[in-house]
Order: structure tokens, then C-alpha cells, then sequence
């Protein structure tokens, strides 16, 4: 099913429309005329085409995973490569203070690749409304998908910009070009990513036909991500200033819906959501799908992570996005098999630390973290080697791991001197939905009604143990998990509940790109970030120079391109 709705996106991608309006004057050889689109056939042909939208970037300017601006800008991962200039804007990302409106490179290409996405689901939209219901019956469906894909770009630039134009199908081109990124404060942008949402909550099936389009539950679940950061209310310099309830409550009562439909449930093994085979599970609400062998060259791929691979023999390029130190560290646990808060970067683990009878760990490190001599992807025949690292001395000597694929599944391949794999990079996944109750809740005062789904994933971690294991059947680390007990191994106050979920969402999306996000978010990012670094510049020099300002960093510049294009209609953000 996935495979076949991918060769449908395929196909109707040729129907191409970039992010101004402009382009829709070329009329390219072999693509359809807007006269050619009348026809229901044709106007569904283009909401998929939207979808395949969302999916349509390169590392040099990612739509899809985030790594790059959610995980080395954190505390999680550095940049990675043969030296601090190799794609050298990413180091200027995680040194924070070389950030400015003309050196943000690649977020610059990620603007116009997610507005071009918007400006395919509003060409969708434009044509859908030309259309009667008695003339296509499942019209209200496709809008409101268009409108959900569209909601999902917006949301998207939302989290890098903060303040962003607001595009909907409703603006004429030179409407388009005289839009401010300030014609709505923040909440009230907030408010209309909101309102894509709930028109699609409004018009969706709980359940479709097609493995990849969005149906309600994906839409309920976006929803509560949109008002769950709306909750954490931020002044003009990016502080939170309040955090508001009445959100709060919305996006229990959302992910109550959710968690109640029995549609969706943890994937029994932790090592499912990053194995190709598994794709479109229980877990998955909603996911960018990609194929293989699907008719077309080189297949659909993710590429966004093609820089990623190791120097392994089955590889050979390029060893970005490497954990840090800190992240390492963030996995050991206590005797009592909980998390170390206070002290887990006292000491740094190293290779001697991470073996079967060293240091007590949480398991999910050996799915999130390359280790000298553990099973690499969950291949006891195939060991992670320190001769697969680029250049250790300044990056580390630890690899990454969720977003690979083996060279020999039948997901992956070569693309020139990079690498692509037909697994779908997960949106929102059911973990999100019970982390983001339980933030809501213990937010509220309703902590003890968070602890048992924080535990939910907790056991599910401890159960994951069986992939990652040795030839022989031992485990390469000392695994060591426990739930949370109130009154016996933790105090389950507002303020432990509050770090134990902050915690939970570190090490279950570890080097999935959420963490920058989550910390500017909770309005502690400047304060994380600093005290990483001051730690971690005695680890790795090239940080020495490294600053996160408040009030600043917490959100990329507006591309001085944007601004110059639009004739300074833009308005730079705060600290630029």
C-alpha cells in the first residue's frame, strides 16, 4: 500500500510549483497547464502532489528530519564532518554567535523549500474550491489534507523563524510579496497554523483508505502540539512570560481523544521505529513516506540525512551529526535505575564505561548511540569501529545511529558519494502524544496522573533490550531501567515530574531533532545551553569561542535574502 501510494506522489509531482508565485508563468515541457486541472482526477492528482511536497529536500536545506537546526543547535549532537568549515554553516549554527541574517546558509534553502511546499497545498486548495461537491464527493477530504500539509510547513518555519508570513490560497502574488511576517503577533499566528487543524479535524475520516494521508487522529495530534508550545507564552525577546491553562487543557482533552481511540500503541520493540519494515505502525500518526524501486531512478528517498553515514567500508561519507559528550552521559542511570539529574555529567563515559559489567545505562543508548564493539543497527555481525570515525579528535569518538539504515537493507542506496533510504521519517509519533499529556498535566498540578504515562515508555524501554545484543546474547552495556515510584525511589512532586518529563523526551528523541525545540519551548534554553557549553569547550575546543544569547538565539535570523526580495516588508528578528 505504501509502495503504491508513493508511485502515485511520483507521478503526480510533475505538476512542480515553487514558493512564489512567480514560476507558475514558465510552462516547462511535459507538465500540465492550469486548464488541464479543472477535472476532479487532476485536482486530486495536485493534494497529492502536495504531499509529496513536504518530502521533496536534500541536506542542503531539510524539510523533513531536523537534525540540523533541532539536534546539533541542542545540547545533543555536534556538527560532525572532516573539520569545522565542512558545510561550515552548521558550525556557525552550533556556536550560536556566528549566526547572523547572511551566514545562516542552508535555513535559507529550508525557507524556500517548506514555502514552496505551502505554495503547492494553496494551488491545491485554488482548485479544489473551482470544484462542486456533487462534481467531486471527497472534495472537503482533500481540502482539508491540503490544508493539514499546509499547517505542517507552517508549524514547521514557525519553530525555526518564529515570526513568518502567513501564506494561505486566499492571497493574489502581489499579495503575497507585500505580507509581513508581523501581521500577526505570536499567538495569533499560533492561532492560524491552529486553524488548519481544526478544519482538518473538522473534515478528515478517523481512518483512510491510502497508507499516507493524514486522517483526524493526525490532525487531533498535531493540534496538541500546536497548542502545547502556544501554552508557554513568550514576550518579544523570547522569554516565557506565563504559561496558559486553558492550552493546557486543550491539549490533554486532544491526546485524551487520542490515547482513548485505541488506534495507536507503542511499538513493542523501541528498535521498530528506526528499522525499515516497520513503517506506518502503530506507533506512526503521521510520517513523510519515501519507497524504493518504485519505477522512477534512484526511488523516492530521504535524503535529508545522506551526510550522516559513517566511514564504514559499506559506507565511506561524510560522519555528521555525532552525539556529544553530554547527550552520552545523559543516559546513565542510578542504582536505583532512574536518571542521574544532577551529577550525570560529572564524569564522561567512555568505551571502558559503556560494556556489560560498566556503568549502569538506560537501554535506549545502544539504539541511539554508536559504541566501540556494540552491534551496529542491531547487527551482532556488524560492530561499530572507531576506524569509521572521521576525524575523532574533534568531534568524539561515538556514532550515530537512528537514522541509518544497514548497507545491506533493502531500503538503502548510494547516491553518488551520498547516501538515501526508502524509511519514512516519523512526524509524530504515539510517545510524542503521552509525553506531551504528561507535560500538560504536570504543568497543571496533575502530576500524579502524568507518572504512569511516563512510565509507559519507560517499561517499553526496559523491554527493548533484545535487538541490541551480542552474538553470545549479552547485552554490550549494562542495562539498568526502573519506573518511576512515587514515595519509594523518587519524590513525585511538580517540580520532579516536571525534570523526569524533560528528561523522558531527551532520551526517547535523542538525536531525532526535538530537543532545541523543547528547551526554547520550556524557556530554558540559554540556560541549558551556556552550562552545556561550559562544560563541553573543555572537551571540545572548537567550542571555546561558542555563545547562546538569550534573547536572541532562541530563533534563527529571517534570511536577509527574504528581506531584500520582499523589498524590506520582513521585520528581522530581535538580537539580528
Amino acid at each position: 500500500m505504501k509502495h503504491n501510494f508513493i508511485k502515485i506522489l511520483l507521478v503526480s509531482a510533475v505538476v512542480s510549483f515553487a514558493g512564489c508565485k512567480k514560476y507558475l508563468d514558465f510552462e516547462p515541457k511535459g507538465t500540465l497547464t492550469i486548464d488541464q486541472l479543472q477535472t476532479p482526477d487532476k485536482v486530486d492528482a495536485l493534494v497529492t502532489a502536495a504531499y509529496a511536497a513536504i518530502g521533496n529536500d536534500f541536506w542542503d536545506g531539510s524539510i523533513t528530519s531536523m537534525w540540523a537546526y533541532g539536534s546539533v543547535r541542542s545540547d545533543d549532537a555536534y556538527k560532525g564532518g572532516g573539520s569545522v568549515g565542512d558545510v561550515g554553516e552548521y558550525n556557525t549554527y552550533e556556536q550560536y554567535n556566528l549566526v547572523t541574517p547572511t551566514t545562516i546558509g542552508n535555513a535559507n534553502n529550508t525557507w524556500t523549500r517548506a514555502y514552496g511546499a505551502i505554495s503547492r497545498a494553496n494551488f491545491a486548495l485554488q482548485q479544489l474550491e473551482k470544484l462542486t461537491t456533487a462534481e467531486m464527493s471527497n472534495k472537503a477530504v482533500r481540502q482539508a489534507e491540503a490544508r493539514f500539509l499546509r499547517g505542517h510547513m507552517h508549524f514547521f518555519l514557525k519553530l525555526l523563524f518564529k515570526h513568518i508570513p502567513y501564506i494561505d490560497e486566499k492571497l493574489s502574488e502581489a499579495e503575497i510579496l507585500a505580507t509581513s511576517n508581523r501581521k500577526y503577533s505570536n499567538d495569533q499566528l499560533w492561532d492560524k497554523i491552529a486553524e488548519d487543524f481544526q478544519f482538518a479535524i473538522d473534515n478528515l475520516p478517523e481512518t483512510q483508505s491510502q497508507v499516507g494521508r493524514a486522517n483526524k487522529w493526525a490532525a487531533k495530534a498535531y493540534l496538541a502540539k500546536v497548542r502545547l508550545y502556544q501554552a508557554y507564552e513568550q514576550d518579544e525577546n523570547n522569554n516565557v512570560t506565563n504559561i496558559n491553562k486553558n492550552r493546557l487543557n486543550e491539549v490533554v482533552n486532544l491526546t485524551t481523544e487520542i490515547i482513548n481511540s485505541g488506534k495507536y500503541s507503542l511499538q513493542p520493540d523501541f528498535a521498530e521505529n528506526f528499522l525499515f519494515g516497520f513503517d506506518n505502525g502503530p506507533e506512526s500518526i503521521f510520517a513523510v513516506q519515501f519507497s524504493i524501486n518504485d519505477g522512477t531512478s534512484i526511488g523516492r528517498l530521504s535524503m535529508a540525512t545522506s551526510l550522516n553515514y559513517s566511514l564504514a567500508p559499506q559506507y565511506g561519507c561524510c560522519w555528521f551529526h555525532i552525539p556529544s559528550q553530554n547527550m552520552v552521559n545523559a543516559f546513565k542511570t542510578g542504582s536505583n535505575g532512574l536518571p542521574q539529574f544532577d551529577s550525570f555529567n560529572d564524569v564522561a563515559l567512555t568505551d571502558a564505561d559503556l560494556t556489560t559489567n560498566g556503568a549502569p545505562v538506560d537501554p535506549r543508548i545502544d539504539h541511539t548511540v554508536g559504541i566501540q564493539g556494540h552491534p551496529f543497527k542491531y547487527n551482532p555481525n556488524i560492530r561499530y569501529d572507531h576506524s569509521w570515525e572521521r576525524i575523532a579528535a574533534l568531534y568524539g569518538s561515538f556514532g550515530n545511529m537512528k537514522e541509518q539504515q544497514e548497507a545491506t537493507s533493502p531500503s538503502f542506496k548510494k547516491v553518488g558519494p551520498f547516501y538515501g533510504s526508502a524509511k519514512n521519517i516519523d512526524i509524530i509519533r504515539y510517545a510524542d502524544v503521552l509525553l506531551w499529556k504528561a507535560e500538560a498535566l504536570i504543568e497543571l498540578g496533575r502530576q500524579s496522573e502524568a507518572l504512569p504515562l511516563i512510565n509507559q515508555i519507560r517499561a517499553r524501554a526496559k523491554s527493548s533490550t533484545q535487538r541490541t545484543r551480542l552474538a553470545n546474547g549479552t547485552a554490550p552495556s549494562n542495562y539498568r531501567i526502573e519506573d518511576y515510584k512515587d514515595g519509594v525511589n523518587i519524590n513525585w512532586t511538580q517540580a520532579n515530574a516536571r525534570k523526569a518529563l524533560q528528561w523522558e523526551r531527551r532520551l526517547e528523541f535523542a538525536m531525532e531533532s526535538p530537543r532545541f525545540f523543547d528547551l526554547v519551548r520550556w524557556g530554558i534554553a540559554a540556560e541549558t545551553l551556556n552550562a552545556y557549553l561550559a562544560v563541553e569547550k573543555t572537551r571540545r575546543t572548537y567550542l571555546s569561542a561558542a555563545k547562546f544569547t538569550k534573547g536572541r538565539d532562541e530563533y534563527f535570523p529571517i534570511p536577509q535574502k527574504e528581506i531584500d526580495f520582499t523589498k524590506g516588508v520582513y521585520t528581522q528578528n530581535p538580537g539580528y
